[in-house]
């Protein structure tokens, strides 16, 4: 791994730490410029340092990735950890701002998403580390005059010939010396801490309180804002009347922008009761005519009289169907979901002559401060970018609507301001997971094994709301917009977005495939949400292959395993979930059983669920996980996050639902828009299948199967097949 070095010399003068520490850096995009000067405390940092090593002795991380939940702020240190023989917990973690360097090899953005975050950095990070211990106990070896071979690294210090000492004590002289390239790794069998039970290095900060969030932000003259939308997304102000509203206490200003008329006060409830008196007229878009039915409806029809665009196919592909003396047939549908994040969007901006600062919890930095600039019309350099911790993910907080409406409420108040959106504003204001209608076929060879699967999807494109989301911050507004449009078009027209069709037909072994796409664009704004086509492509696939098995006379989990052993882990991780959710014998009293199986984020995920039905009523008693992410670099962070995805995709199983009449959403905060409550959360079980392959995702895999394990016991129990979500039993 290249360590920058024809650069190091001048980044260390420019940072002004030669003699003061030692730092490397992980240049994954290529990108050798220098960064800014920012200095923390003794020895300072380059925002494309991923690890500096104070004169204390102290271990710096800078972390490259937004921590939301998902635990990367300790499985990355403690990858660091591993290779410097230190405790993960004293690693001094700092959230990373804005820099070229931490620009991600797989798209060019410094963002996070795709559960990609350790898969993309475990072996460049522990690379750079491996690299800093060698420099260490080089420095360490030519200061005490003794051989490399003599010395040891542990409890974050060198060990020679029975005393200790700080690396402080030789990070200066490392500093002048060569950095060594591939140093070897830490053996598997010599882990310390990869794979090893420990408690989150954050969990401290977020209990005690200490932990920032966007929403924590506060600093002298920061005011607050709410603002007034038009019920009907994409409508815009004909006219307001903000009499009533200004006069109202702490009031400071009331100012139209692009998406509304925000209020700015002193205190958040002054601003929330003061927009509550704005008399605001709107100029409706198109979209107040769409209602979900009608919408449902629509992506019915189209998956009839429309072919749509293949967007893959093995072998004869659909013609595999052709002369079949029987073909199975099913239709699926899922609705629109909104993210319900529990830290409801919020961001400050502060404008100050030519130069801001933006403080918001994302999962794309890099393009948040681009919007910013565009917005304030500043220049990107003059724009700096606070890290905070993200209360929830989960896709949302990968669009920067908030900080366009808080950057334009700011320049046209002249204050700096906090905008934070209510529960209401943020169930109404959504980007939502698109409503998806499926229809699939298949051919059984005489022996019951899938010969032809065939499956086509309607419904809106997720993907390109991402990339329209950052093209202003590389091209004028207006052309943004124009480009942005043809994108949609493109990929109306052009190609399927992957994530329309992912998840529908990898898994199982047919030689026949097709996947076709139609889309069906509302108007109503989607994005990316958790496990993004895998959250419903899951539910149709395992839902579709469980009708296969029963159809076919086998049973669920045998059939699957026939259907996959072109996938040995995708098998293995399927008997694992049976073995140990006692498969056939449920440990509930009058349960029934469900299986589903799914490979996403390059991770496989089986679960089992046991469920029992009464008056009408879905009770979920236990789910049992099995999970195959490669190596568990954190196992406690793996069990916790495919619970929380279980838990996640349970909601969206029995509750989740988006309903739009007239254009507006009916929905508005958890009393219609209910979670998953503690009484109604099961036993949860989660397998770990032990592995010495590179880690995958986690943190949006566990998702997928869920909804249909759960789907799939119902039918066991009842005999209906659920091919809707959320699951409701007929009456």
């Amino acid at each position: 791994m290249s360590l920058l070095q024809p650069s190091r010399r001048d980044f260390l003068k420019a940072a002004g730490v030669v003699g003061g520490g030692l730092v490397l850096s992980v240049p994954l995009s290529a990108r050798a410029d220098l960064p800014p000067n920012i200095s923390p405390g003794e020895g300072s940092y380059s925002h494309d340092a991923f690890i500096q090593i104070a004169n204390d002795g102290r271990v710096h991380f800078y972390m490259p990735r937004s921590e939301m939940g998902q635990g990367v702020y300790s499985s990355l240190a403690t990858l660091i950890a591993e290779e410097l023989s230190t405790p993960p917990e004293d690693i001094s973690v700092h959230l990373a701002q804005v820099h070229e360097a931490y620009a991600g090899p797989e798209n060019g953005l410094q963002s996070t998403g795709g559960s990609a975050s350790m898969r993309t950095f475990y072996a460049p990070l522990r690379q750079t580390a491996a690299n800093a211990r060698e420099a260490i106990a080089l420095a360490a070896a030519e200061k005490l005059q003794v051989p490399r071979e003599s010395l040891t690294l542990a409890g974050g210090r060198v060990v020679s010939g029975g005393q200790s000492y700080s690396f402080g004590d030789f990070a200066a002289l490392a500093n002048t010396r060569p950095i060594p390239e591939m140093a070897p790794l830490t053996p598997a069998g010599s882990f310390q801490f990869i794979g090893k039970e420990r408690s989150r290095i954050d969990a401290g900060p977020k209990v005690d309180g200490t932990a920032l969030f966007g929403i924590d932000v506060d600093f002298p003259g920061l005011k607050r804002a709410v603002l007034k939308r038009c019920p009907v997304a994409g409508g815009r102000v004909k006219s307001f009347d903000a009499t009533a509203a200004g006069a109202m206490p702490g009031v400071l200003k009331v100012v139209q922008i692009d998406s509304g008329v925000a209020v700015v006060a002193e205190r958040y409830w002054q601003a929330r009761q003061a927009a509550d008196q704005l008399e605001v007229s709107w100029e409706m878009p198109e979209l107040v005519g769409l209602s979900t039915d009608k919408h449902l409806d629509e992506l019915r029809q189209q998956l009839t009289e429309e072919k749509g665009d293949r967007s893959h196919k093995d072998g004869e592909g659909a013609d595999g169907l052709d002369g079949a003396s029987e073909i199975h047939t099913a239709e699926y549908s899922a609705p629109f979901l909104a993210h319900a994040t529990m830290e409801p969007m919020n961001c400050a901006v502060k404008i100050e002559g030519d130069r801001a600062e933006v403080w918001t919890g994302t999962q794309i930095p890099q393009v948040i401060r681009g919007l910013v600039a565009v917005h304030a019309g500043l220049d990107e350099e003059n724009v700096e970018a606070h890290p905070v911790f993200l209360g929830g993910g989960f896709g949302r907080r990968l669009y920067g609507d908030v900080v366009v409406d808080a950057t334009q409420i700011a320049r046209e108040s002249g204050l700096p301001v906090q905008l934070v959106w209510s529960r209401e504003d943020d169930m109404r204001n959504d980007l939502y997971r698109p409503a998806s209608v499926v229809r699939l076929e298949a051919r059984l060879d005489d022996d019951g094994k899938l010969n032809t699967l065939n499956v086509k999807r309607a419904g809106a494109n997720a993907y390109p709301s991402v990339v329209d989301g950052a093209l202003p911050t590389i091209m004028p507004m207006g052309l943004a917009r124009w480009v942005g449009r043809r994108v949609y078009d493109v990929f109306e027209h052009l190609v399927v977005d992957p994530t329309s069709t992912e998840g529908l037909y990898e898994d199982y072994d047919a030689p026949n495939k097709e996947a076709r796409h139609v889309t069906v664009d509302t108007g109503l704004p989607v994005g990316l949400w958790r496990s993004v086509g895998h959250s419903f492509n899951g539910f149709f696939k395992e839902g579709f292959i469980d009708e296969l098995a029963h159809h076919a006379g086998q049973d669920p989990v045998e059939f699957r395993l026939r259907n996959s052993r072109n996938d040995e882990r995708f098998a293995a991780v399927l008997r694992l979930a049976a073995d140990k959710g006692n498969w056939g014998s449920p440990r509930v009293s009058g349960a029934s059983q469900g299986v589903a199986v799914h490979t996403s984020f390059y991770t496989r995920v089986a679960q089992v669920a046991e469920v029992t039905v009464e008056e009408g009523q879905i009770k979920v008693h236990r789910i049992t996980c099995a999970v195959d992410c490669g190596l568990a670099v954190s196992p406690d962070i793996v069990r916790a996050q495919m619970e929380g995805s279980i838990v996640y995709g349970l909601t969206a199983a029995l509750y989740g639902s988006i309903d739009v009449e007239e254009g507006q959403v009916r929905q508005s905060n958890f009393h219609d828009y209910p979670m998953l409550r503690m009484a109604e959360t099961p036993d949860i079980e989660v397998f770990i299948v032990d592995s010495d392959e590179k880690p995958t995702g986690v943190g949006e895999p566990g998702l997928p199967p869920t909804a249909p394990a759960v789907a799939n016991a119902v039918f066991a129990a009842t005999g209906q097949r659920l091919r809707s979500l959320p699951l409701q039993l007929a009456t």
